[in-house]
């Protein structure tokens, strides 16, 4: 029996509050308020202990990608666990999920991606990017190819070595930074190129064009990889124009760079394509991967290896001291297994492709009407919307930055609808089974919480 069932909201607030720290908290600010306490979930929707129920516009963590209340992930978890619930993949073992589920993603993903390392999260795939790079250039006599060149507003984890290869500068000044990780301009028109007056066009090969200063005045000699997300996910769904990979391409297949694609929020159909590097027709040399590998159902992550690099790992011999205690942990393989045969069954890339994602971009390019947005964006089944104070002037920009996006949040929670602020940006990222009817719901809350959003600006002076 589940005992939290019976226990008061406020009970729970209040064991919350004693015992547990959340990820990404304000810890006093959240004890004054209290925690949300989300106890099921079916499709699309969630409900909390109070019996209200909410559109999960994330997909949790842009990781739902198959809905809640998937029975046929659940049957294989279970399956698992009664047959071999852990073995490690240390000491020359493997078990079947793992072996299945490295073979399936050498199937699914673009290029010559044929091995799996296998790890728990998005972060921990990143680490083992920082080491798989470096250790490979060393392997291929280079060892002083040493520095990974990343972006701005870029994410890649929460560890002190995925910090450090994102641009988040608060997560930097509090983590430190690792030796060898540079930073470049994002690909974000709205926030860099529209300041200097480029068109996307111009500004998307402005911006890959720093990625080539970069290389030049760190020396090629010494820089490893480039890793980015083929769209920008928690830096606030940032799509890039589309002279944007072109150029990044010309770039690296000019100089021995090797490029990584971080798929951990682009992957597994977000995109419209299985791979957000299939959408921009991409050939990564390592691919990290997560959250929609699993639909978040257990932890589970890799990273995609290419022949290339795999050559030389292998070719060579030599231990590579790294791996983790879950490293393919068997019930996870599972689950990621079931989740993908789901996919495929079902079509949910297609689907996002043809169906939905096309459906829910006719209903939020309109809400780029809004005297709030500024820009409306959006790619597959992920957008934002640009908050601004005047629509008539968008180089201007609220002050302090995020706090408008926090109160619309909350206003889109009141509604019924959990919607992600990300600086003044909205941002979704539904789940793939996300039906035609809750597109149409979707758009309407966002459109309640912008007009709170709006006229309570508006009567403290800040909009006209």
């Amino acid at each position: 029996m589940n005992k939290a069932a019976n226990i008061s909201t406020a009970d729970l607030q209040r064991i919350d509050a004693a015992h547990h720290l959340h990820p990404f908290t304000d810890y006093a600010q959240l004890n004054r308020e209290g925690s949300r306490v989300i106890t099921r979930a079916d499709g699309s929707w969630l409900w909390d202990s109070d019996g209200n129920r909410y559109l999960d516009g994330m997909a949790g963590l842009w990781c739902v990608q198959v809905g809640y209340g998937r029975t046929e992930i659940v049957d294989a978890v279970t399956r698992q666990m009664m047959e071999l619930p852990y073995y490690n993949t240390f000491f020359k073992t493997t078990h079947p999920p793992a072996a299945a589920l490295a073979e399936k993603l050498a199937e699914l993903t673009p290029g010559d991606l044929n091995r799996a390392f296998f790890a728990n999260s998005g972060s921990e795939a990143n680490d083992t990017v920082v080491r798989m790079a470096r250790y490979y250039w060393a392997r291929a006599g280079k060892p002083d190819k040493q520095v990974i060149i990343g972006r701005t507003y870029g994410y890649h984890g929460s560890t002190v070595a995925a910090s450090a290869l994102g641009g988040m500068a608060g997560m930097h000044e509090q983590a430190g930074m690792i030796e060898g990780v540079h930073h470049i301009t994002p690909p974000y028109w709205f926030g860099y190129g529209l300041q200097e007056g480029m068109s996307p066009e111009e500004f998307g090969v402005h911006a890959a064009r720093e990625l080539e200063r970069a290389i030049d005045a760190i020396g090629e000699d010494k820089v490893a990889a480039f890793i980015a997300e083929p769209i920008q996910g928690a830096g606030g769904v940032l799509i890039p124009p589309e002279t944007y990979w072109p150029e990044v391409k010309r770039i690296l297949a000019e100089r021995e760079v090797l490029l990584v694609a971080d798929e951990v929020i682009c992957g597994f159909g977000r995109t419209g394509n299985w791979f957000g590097s299939d959408t921009y027709d991409l050939q990564p040399d390592l691919m990290p991967m997560a959250k929609g590998l699993s639909s978040g159902y257990l932890p589970i992550s890799a990273v995609m290896v290419s022949d290339m690099v795999a050559d030389h790992l292998i070719g060579e011999g030599g231990e590579f001291y790294h791996g983790y205690t879950y490293s393919g942990h068997p019930a996870a393989c599972a689950a990621a297994l079931a989740n993908l045969e789901i996919m495929q069954r079902e079509d949910l890339v297609g689907r996002v492709a043809n169906e939905a994602g096309p459906a829910l971009k006719a209903v939020w390019t309109e809400l780029g009407a809004h005297p709030l947005v500024g820009e409306a964006r959006m790619c597959g089944l992920f957008g934002a919307l640009e908050l601004v104070p005047d629509t008539s002037d968008l180089t201007r920009r609220f002050d302090p930055v995020g706090e408008v996006g926090v109160m619309c949040r909350d206003f889109a929670f009141r509604h019924g609808l959990v919607m992600r602020a990300v600086r003044d940006a909205m941002i979704i990222s539904p789940p793939l089974t996300i039906a035609e009817d809750e597109i149409a719901y979707l758009a309407d809350r966002a459109r309640k919480a912008l007009d709170d959003t709006y006229a309570a600006l508006k009567a403290e002076g800040r909009v006209a």
